[in-house]
């Protein structure tokens, strides 16, 4: 099942920040930056990716895991969850 673009959205800001974060940590690594400065952008992608799919898993929850009796899938809610831990 497709999730509604609207929906989507913001994950889609997030994720096109952490891309533009990650390319800035390789970058970072390939010039001799602080490891303390690449630790700390490290975070901030790491961040922006789990927020990302937390935001997925909240906005599309109903749609991607509601049963034809319409009743939650709880197992595969806490697979999800667990997936991003």
């Amino acid at each position: 099942m497709e999730l509604a673009p609207e929906t989507v959205k913001p994950s889609i800001t997030r994720l096109r920040r952490a891309h533009g974060q990650l390319a800035a940590v390789i970058r970072m690594l390939e010039e001799g930056r602080d490891c303390e400065d690449v630790v700390t952008q490290l975070a901030a992608v790491s961040k922006a990716l789990d927020r990302a799919g937390y935001t997925i898993i909240a906005s599309g929850l109903r749609q991607c895991l509601v049963e034809e009796d319409g009743e939650v899938d709880t197992k595969k809610m806490e697979k999800l969850f667990l997936s991003l831990a």
